[in-house]
């Protein structure tokens, strides 16, 4: 798999907009501080016109959002950042969607893009903090994003160790959720062997085991080499206790994963949390369930 560049200061960034809109003082000041971030590692960011820009719960028209990623490739931007979250980037990829080869970043509902870039054999998806989200991340978190755009060495990231056992395999991470509803489209990279980090969020325990069951009746969930859990955010709806007639959060992620023979390792740093860790997909990996290690080297230097 062909992957970008190392970043470098005075590479130029585009800010994308291709899910929920982006509206409100307090969003903007959230967006600024992340521009913030990334300015102050040297690289130039440049400022369409997104703010109030909706849709209905969109940032806009699909024309629109999908205009944001067409001209960011025209221009040569480095680094493609996504504002934010929500809903509607799964729509962009109705009709067909060149993702070049270049760093794309962000999570949750950016899912969809980050995951058919590496259906198209292209390298540079960056599951980690949106443009919203990076200010507010802690110091270790902002560098190891730094360290993965620029080519740098990356610190393994400590779970707890569910099933133990190692696996090594091509990245992958995602947001249940989203991916669940890429089964079936061809925007669904190979799962062969890769090594898969999910979160989620605002998920009732029922709603998770359904997922999870359902990638377990089409056989995804056993291609994989190991599975990594994140977090689960506001998704224990028994507040983690379980009762007679319904199960707790921990009691479906381990009951669904502790069968499959392969190393799971929960707890991990990723996810709705102040603290989600930027994982470079497609990079080469190790999970490790005895030690609760998830380990990687620098995306730009890694085979697919």
């Amino acid at each position: 798999m062909k992957q970008p560049a190392p970043l470098q200061p005075g590479d130029r960034v585009q800010m994308v907009a291709a899910s929920s809109a982006l509206i409100g003082d307090a969003a903007l000041a959230r967006l600024a501080a992340g521009i913030s971030v990334l300015e102050g590692w040297g690289l130039e960011v440049e400022r369409p016109p997104l703010a109030g820009r909706s849709w209905g719960y969109l940032a806009g028209r699909d024309q629109e959002r999908r205009g944001d990623l067409e001209a960011a490739a025209r221009r040569g931007a480095d680094l493609l950042a996504c504002v934010r979250g929500g809903w509607g980037a799964a729509r962009l990829l109705e009709q067909p969607l060149a993702l070049p080869c270049r760093w794309l970043l962000g999570f949750s509902d950016v899912t969809s893009l980050l995951w058919a870039q590496l259906a198209q054999g292209q390298g540079g998806a960056i599951h980690g903090p949106l443009l919203t989200t990076l200010g507010a991340e802690p110091a270790w978190s902002q560098e190891r994003l730094r360290a993965v755009l620029f080519g740098e060495p990356l610190a393994p990231l400590q779970g707890e160790g569910w099933v133990g056992g190692s696996a090594k395999g091509p990245l992958l991470a995602a947001n249940l959720t989203v991916a669940t509803h890429l089964l079936g489209t061809p925007h669904l990279p190979d799962l062969r062997g890769a090594i898969l980090v999910l979160e989620d969020v605002g998920e009732a325990p029922y709603r998770i085991e359904r997922m999870l069951t359902h990638w377990r009746l089409c056989g995804a969930l056993q291609q994989l080499g190991g599975i990594g859990l994140g977090a689960f955010s506001d998704c224990d709806g028994n507040s983690g206790a379980a009762s007679s007639d319904c199960f707790s959060l921990e009691q479906v992620l381990r009951e669904r994963t502790a069968d499959l023979g392969m190393p799971v390792v929960a707890g991990l740093p990723v996810g709705h949390v102040a603290g989600n860790a930027a994982l470079p997909l497609g990079a080469m990996a190790e999970l490790d369930g005895d030690s609760g290690q998830l380990r990687m080297g620098p995306a730009a230097t890694q085979p697919w």
